[in-house]
C-alpha cells in the first residue's frame, strides 16, 4: 500500500486537513481513471455512463435534460453534448413533448440498456478493487464524506 506522500512525492503537508483534501482529490482521479479504462471497451465515457445509469433508473419514464443534469455526479458536465453523443450511438432517444413543444423527453433505448447490461457483467471485477476496505470501513468512509459535504 503506497502512501499519498509516496504517490505524489511530497514529504509533508501543512495540516492533516490539507492532506485529507489532497488525498480525496488524488483518489478521485485514480478511481475516475480506472473507471474510464473499464468503460472504454464499451465505447462510452464515465460521464456518458452516468447519463445512461440515470436514464435506466427512471426507465420507462423519460426525463428532461434539467432532471438528468441535477442527478449527475459531475455537475460541470455538458449534459446536452453527452445526450447528443449517446443519441448518435443509438443509446438514447430524444422526443419533443406533444403537450409542451419546448420540452424534450430523453429516454434510454434498448441498445443503451444492452450496453449497461454488458457493463454490469464487469461489476464484480470493478468492485473487487474496493475490497481493500471492510464493509464497516466503507460505511465509515461514506459517513465522513457525507459529513464533509454537509
Amino acid at each position: 500500500m503506497a502512501s499519498l506522500e509516496k504517490e505524489i512525492q511530497q514529504e509533508r503537508f501543512a495540516t492533516e486537513h490539507e492532506k485529507a483534501a489532497v488525498n480525496i482529490l488524488f483518489t478521485s482521479s485514480w478511481l475516475h481513471s480506472l473507471n474510464a479504462s473499464r468503460l472504454k471497451k464499451h465505447d462510452i465515457t464515465p460521464e456518458q455512463f452516468n447519463v445512461l445509469r440515470i436514464l435506466r433508473g427512471s426507465h420507462p419514464k423519460p426525463l428532461m435534460l434539467a432532471e438528468i443534469t441535477s442527478r449527475m455526479l459531475d455537475k460541470n458536465s455538458n449534459a446536452t453534448r453527452l445526450v447528443e453523443k449517446l443519441r448518435q450511438k443509438d443509446c438514447v432517444s430524444r422526443e419533443i413533448c406533444e403537450n409542451n413543444r419546448r420540452q424534450v423527453d430523453i429516454s434510454i433505448t434498448e441498445k443503451g440498456l444492452s450496453v449497461l447490461k454488458s457493463i454490469d457483467q464487469d461489476e464484480a471485477t470493478w468492485m473487487s478493487m474496493l475490497k481493500n476496505i471492510t464493509k464497516q470501513e466503507a460505511m465509515e468512509l461514506n459517513r465522513i464524506l457525507d459529513k464533509l459535504r454537509g
